[in-house]
C-alpha cells in the first residue's frame, strides 16, 4: 500500500525551521482568505454559516494530513453548492450526511483501487459545461440578497429558474440600501487587487476588506440591511461535535446518485487543483493518496457537522504564493480557523447578506470559465459543442446529477458515432500506391476471389459494415485483410460469424490475413477461429492470396 503514502510523511524528513515559519505564515493567511468564503459557501449551500467553518477545519486538516499533494488546501467549494442545497431543501440534513459518507467511501475505494487516473476519461466539454452551469446557478441564487428582495414564496425555491422567476416577480420589494452595500462590497472585491498598496496590506484578501467595510456601513450608518445574524440567528462558536448519522438502506439507495455526483466532483476538483499546484512548485502529486484523503475527509466532515469538501484551487494557489510548500500549511490553516471559530464567530453575525452575495458573485465569475466556454464554441467540433451546451443547460434547468449522466451518455454516443465512421470496409480497387510494399497494385488477385481491406476498430458501432460484404455466386474465395484492425468486440465477432455462415452456405472459402493479437485472441475464445480453420488464417496478404490460388 505504499502508493497511498501521504505526502506529509515524505516531505517531513528534510523539514527545516525556515520552511516551518513559511508554512505557518501561509496557513494563517489562507485561513483569513477561507473564513468569509467558507461562510458564504455554506449559506449558498442552504446550511448554517458555521457548517462551512466546520468543513474547512475537519476536512481541511485530515486531507492535508493524509493527502497526496504538498500544498493542497481543501474545504467547501462552489462546485457543491447547488447539489447540497437541493439535497437539504428536498430531503433534509440526514440525507446530506448519508450522501457525504457514501461519497467519501466511493472516493476511498477509487484511491485504493488506483482509479486516480480514470478521471481523465471525463471529457473536458462536460467539466466545462457543468462548471459554467454551477456558476450561473450560484449567481442566480444570490440576486435576492444582493438586491435585498423579499420573496413571497410558500415553498422553498430549489431550481435556479424558479429563483429567477420569483426575483423578477418580487422586484417591487427592491431595497436600495442593500443594493448600495452589495455594490460597494463588489467594487472592493474587484478593485482591491488592482490598486497599488503598501506591502503590509498586499496580503490582506479583498473579501476580508469587503466584510469589514460592509459591517461598518450597516452599523455606523444604521442601514436597513439583512445580516447573517438576522437571517440565521447568528453563528455558533461551539467546536465541531461528533453526531451519529441516521443510516438506513432505503435512504442510502435514494442518495446513491447524489453521492456518486459528489464523489466525481470531489475527485475532479481536487485532482485538478493538484495538477495546477504541481506546475507552480515543480512537484508531482500522488492522485490515489489524494482520493483516499478526500474520502476520509468527507466522511469526517459529515460526522462532525460539516458539508462535502474538496481541493480549492484559489486557496491552494494562495498557499503557494505565500510560501506554503508542505501539508503543514494546510493543517495550520485548519487550526487557525478553529481558533477564529472560538474567538471571533459571534462577530460574524454582523456580516451583511449583500456582502456575502457580492463575494459569491465573484466566486461564480471566477469559476465560470467563460473564456474557455466561448473558445470551445468557436473551435470545437459540433459534437463537442452539443455535449457542452447539453451539460450546461441541464445543470441550470435541472440539476448536476442529470447533467453529468446525460452529458456522459451523449459524449459516449457521439464518440461511438465518430469511431464507427473511422472504420472502413473497402475493396482493393480503392487502394493503389506503388511506393507501399504492401500495396495491392503489386499483387495479382486469383480468379473468382474478392479481397476486402478492413481499417479501424471492429466494434458494435461499426459491425454492420461487415454485413455489407456481398458473397456472390461465382465467388470461390473471400479474403479479409485485417492488418489495420487492432481491436474487436463480440458484436463484430457475431457479424463475422454471420459472414462465415453465409460463405459456407455458398461454398466460399473465408480467408483472414494479418490478424492482430487482440482480434486473434477474441476469435479463438469465441470459437470462430476453429470454424474458419487454422489453415485459413495467414500472416501476410501474400500467403492469403497463395491460399486462395491453391
Amino acid at each position: 500500500m505504499s502508493y497511498l503514502k501521504p505526502k506529509l510523511f515524505s516531505v517531513i524528513k528534510n523539514y527545516s525551521k525556515e520552511q516551518l515559519i513559511k508554512d505557518v505564515v501561509s496557513g494563517i493567511i489562507v485561513a483569513i482568505i477561507a473564513l468569509p468564503l467558507s461562510i458564504a459557501l455554506a449559506i449558498a449551500s442552504g446550511v448554517g454559516p458555521e457548517k462551512g467553518i466546520y468543513t474547512a477545519i475537519v476536512a481541511g486538516f485530515i486531507i492535508s494530513f493524509l493527502g497526496g499533494s504538498r500544498v493542497q488546501i481543501s474545504g467547501p467549494t462552489a462546485a457543491f453548492a447547488t447539489t447540497i442545497a437541493g439535497i437539504v431543501l428536498t430531503k433534509g440534513m440526514d440525507a446530506l450526511v448519508m450522501a457525504s459518507i457514501m461519497a467519501g467511501i466511493i472516493l476511498v475505494i477509487m484511491g485504493v483501487f488506483k482509479m486516480g487516473t480514470l478521471i481523465k476519461f471525463i471529457p473536458f466539454t462536460i467539466t466545462t459545461g457543468f462548471t459554467a452551469g454551477i456558476a450561473v446557478t450560484l449567481f442566480i441564487g444570490q440576486i435576492k440578497d444582493f438586491l435585498g428582495l423579499t420573496l413571497n414564496n410558500e415553498e422553498p425555491l430549489i431550481e435556479a429558474l424558479d429563483k429567477l422567476k420569483y426575483d423578477i416577480k418580487c422586484i417591487n420589494t427592491f431595497n436600495w440600501q442593500a443594493f448600495v452595500v452589495g455594490m460597494v462590497s463588489l467594487l472592493i472585491l474587484v478593485l482591491w487587487p488592482m490598486i497599488k498598496r503598501p506591502k503590509f496590506l498586499a496580503k490582506i484578501p479583498p473579501s476580508l476588506i469587503a466584510v469589514i467595510v460592509g459591517i461598518l456601513m450597516v452599523k455606523l450608518i444604521n442601514m436597513n440591511v439583512a445580516t447573517i445574524g438576522s437571517a440565521f440567528g447568528g453563528i455558533s462558536n461551539e467546536l465541531p461535535k461528533f453526531t451519529a448519522p441516521k443510516l438506513s438502506f432505503s435512504l442510502a439507495r435514494e442518495m446513491l446518485p447524489s453521492a456518486f455526483t459528489i464523489a466525481v466532483l470531489a475527485a475532479i476538483e481536487s485532482l485538478l487543483s493538484c495538477v495546477v499546484s504541481d506546475t507552480m512548485i515543480n512537484s508531482r502529486h500522488n492522485s490515489n493518496a489524494e482520493l483516499v484523503a478526500q474520502g476520509v475527509g468527507n466522511v469526517a466532515s459529515a460526522l462532525f457537522g460539516g458539508i462535502p469538501a474538496t481541493g480549492a484551487i484559489a486557496r491552494t494557489a494562495a498557499n503557494v504564493k505565500n510560501g506554503g510548500r508542505t501539508p503543514i500549511s494546510g493543517m495550520v490553516h485548519s487550526v487557525t480557523l478553529l481558533l477564529i471559530l472560538v474567538v471571533l464567530m459571534p462577530y460574524a453575525a454582523l456580516i451583511p447578506m449583500p456582502t456575502i452575495a457580492a463575494i459569491l458573485f465573484v466566486v461564480a465569475y471566477n469559476m465560470s470559465g467563460w473564456r474557455t466556454f466561448v473558445n470551445l464554441c468557436k473551435s470545437a467540433p459540433k459534437s463537442d459543442i452539443a455535449v457542452l451546451f447539453a451539460t450546461f443547460v441541464l445543470t441550470v434547468v435541472f440539476d448536476l446529477v442529470i447533467a453529468i449522466e446525460i452529458g456522459m451518455l451523449l459524449a459516449c454516443v457521439l464518440f461511438i458515432k465518430r469511431m464507427s465512421e473511422q472504420t472502413l470496409v473497402q475493396g482493393w480497387k480503392l487502394v493503389d500506391d506503388e511506393n507501399d510494399p504492401d500495396s495491392i497494385s503489386l499483387r495479382k488477385v486469383p480468379a473468382n476471389t474478392m479481397v476486402y481491406e478492413i481499417s479501424g476498430p471492429m466494434f458494435f458501432g461499426a459491425a454492420d459494415k461487415i454485413l455489407g460484404i456481398t458473397v456472390k455466386e461465382d465467388m470461390e474465395n473471400l479474403v479479409l485483410r485485417m492488418r489495420s484492425v487492432n481491436s474487436i468486440d463480440y458484436t463484430a465477432v457475431n457479424s463475422l460469424t454471420t459472414l462465415q455462415k453465409n460463405c459456407e452456405k455458398n461454398g466460399v472459402r473465408l480467408i483472414l490475413s494479418h490478424v492482430n493479437e487482440q482480434p486473434m485472441s477474441v476469435l479463438k475464445k469465441s470459437g470462430l477461429f476453429d470454424k474458419i480453420g487454422e489453415e485459413n488464417f495467414c500472416e501476410h496478404i501474400d500467403a492469403a492470396l497463395l491460399r486462395a490460388e491453391q
